[in-house]
């Protein structure tokens, strides 16, 4: 919501709100035992499953190497081989040799991911249904991805269906190597202690970012793990062993000393107050592409630094300003829940230059101030965004999301809209008060813009007790559900 851009800097904040949209791993053993003159084997079975793709491909893991050969899919390679690393890094002996018996029954993987993670509105407008949120909810769960003719034999064929920017990878590589960890017995998830969560963390972090062939914020995987948040990036040192694993260095000994780097990320539980709904709308115009956004804004860095540094100042001052206000109107619902809710329940139903008329007593008065102080700060994180924009040369902003973003600011009810992340064409956001926001989606929908179906949650990994197709109980598998 907050931190575009300036978050890539330490010690830049952003605020991240994690969503309803779940990504799912399934891990269970593929043989149900092994001989003991198979103790000695080397390598190991590793099956690929995704439903939604109907695409299941068997791997060979090197269990002196801890390396899968010929994966398609580097998110989940690096998922396996760290999270595999991990628990032979941290096992004594023993446990090793359990370890080694456990994996030689093979690694069977389910991978699934919810439809808000894709864009179906094509598919609703070739069916002649409305652009509205209850027509994405005629979609079966988990619907199939179709890919392009000619290329689904090639190794890098391209879904026809558009991802919506809900950060699928970081999601998705979560959720492996969180199922992972717990299957081998790293961690354990149904105690829902930090120090686990935090090597989940770790390990899905360094695979998300030597997958990608880069270092990012890594709020995505954050978010994944712990939920909403404020969050402040790690310097990329930290997962300098793993950079630099190609030297020979044994693979249990790289994961073993990016476990043990000084992590020095910070995060603050962060989530929005009651009686707020987050909205997120899809314009179809087009997606960004936020690597070379994020290359423009540096460049213009470099060319205007002086510039560059007061724009970011201000933007970074702004985020504080929404940051505050937000944390103030939660402060201000724990200490008078009655007048927080006849406020919130009568700002709901006015544009916000009449909301200072609905409070007649003092602490009603001051839930409308910070209610107002969130939406100038969010017009000032509009206004520096904008002019970074055009500095840069790039359309973080663009005058069709402008447009489309006062218009939704002018309604009823409505705290806060903005382009989330990096900006560009991708997707908008609301905050709406009350019950504002079935208005909103009305009137986002003749403007063709799709209100999705995710809502914030707050919550990070979690694991399941069924599989989420079925909802039914199962045994010996470790499923793991990551926003």
């Amino acid at each position: 919501m907050t931190g575009g851009y300036l978050i890539l800097e330490r010690p830049n904040a952003g605020i991240v709100l994690s969503t309803n949209a779940r990504f799912y791993a399934i891990v269970k053993p593929i043989h149900d035992e092994v001989k003991p003159d198979n103790w000695a084997w080397a390598w190991t079975d590793v099956k690929l499953t995704s439903p939604q793709m109907s695409r299941e491909t068997m791997y060979k893991l090197s269990l002196k190497h801890l390396m899968l050969h010929d994966s398609r899919n580097s998110f989940v390679q690096y998922a396996v081989q760290y999270a595999v690393a991990a628990a032979y890094a941290n096992f004594d002996e023993n446990k090793k040799d359990s370890l080694h018996k456990l994996l030689l029954k093979g690694l069977d993987i389910t991978i699934l991911g919810c439809n808000d993670f894709y864009s179906y509105r094509n598919q609703i407008e070739a069916r002649g249904l409305p652009l509205t949120p209850e027509s994405l909810a005629t979609l079966q769960p988990f619907a199939s991805i179709t890919f392009n003719a000619g290329e689904s034999n090639g190794e890098n064929c391209k879904p026809e269906v558009a991802k919506t920017g809900l950060g699928s990878s970081a999601a998705m590589t979560t959720a492996v190597v969180a199922a992972l960890l717990n299957y081998l017995g790293v961690v354990s998830l149904s105690s829902s202690k930090d120090t686990d969560l935090d090597v989940v963390h770790v390990i899905a972090q360094t695979a998300h970012c030597i997958a990608q062939g880069k270092v990012g914020s890594g709020f995505d995987v954050s978010s994944a793990v712990y939920g909403s948040q404020r969050y402040v990036r790690f310097s990329p040192q930290v997962i300098s062993s793993a950079q630099d694993a190609a030297e020979g260095k044994p693979l249990e000994e790289v994961i073993g000393d990016v476990l043990k780097s000084n992590w020095d990320h910070e995060r603050t539980k962060f989530s929005l107050p009651p009686l707020m709904t987050l909205l997120l709308g899809e314009p179809g115009s087009g997606g960004s592409s936020t690597p070379s956004m994020v290359g423009a804004v540096k460049k213009w860095q470099k060319s205007e630094p002086q510039k560059s540094l007061e724009t970011w100042t201000k933007l970074s001052e702004a985020n504080s300003a929404l940051e505050t206000q937000l944390n103030l109107l939660s402060k201000l619902a724990e200490e008078n829940w009655e007048a927080y809710k006849g406020v919130m329940n009568s700002c709901s139903m006015y544009r916000s230059e009449e909301w200072l008329k609905q409070g007649n007593e003092p602490s009603h008065i001051e839930v409308v101030r910070a209610l107002l102080g969130a939406r100038d700060a969010m017009l000032g994180i509009r206004s520096y965004m904008q002019t970074m924009g055009e500095a840069a040369g790039i359309p973080i902003e663009p005058e069709s999301q402008t447009q489309l973003l006062d218009a939704t600011m002018n309604m009823e009810g409505v705290l806060l809209a903005g382009v989330p992340g990096a900006g560009g064409f991708d997707a908008v956001f609301a905050v709406t008060l009350g019950d504002a926001s079935s208005k909103l989606i009305k009137v986002w929908s003749s403007h063709n813009v799709l209100a999705m179906l995710v809502r914030e949650d707050p919550h990070g990994v979690s694991l399941e007790s069924s599989d989420p197709r079925t909802k039914e109980i199962t045994s010996a598998i470790s499923s793991v559900q990551i926003k």
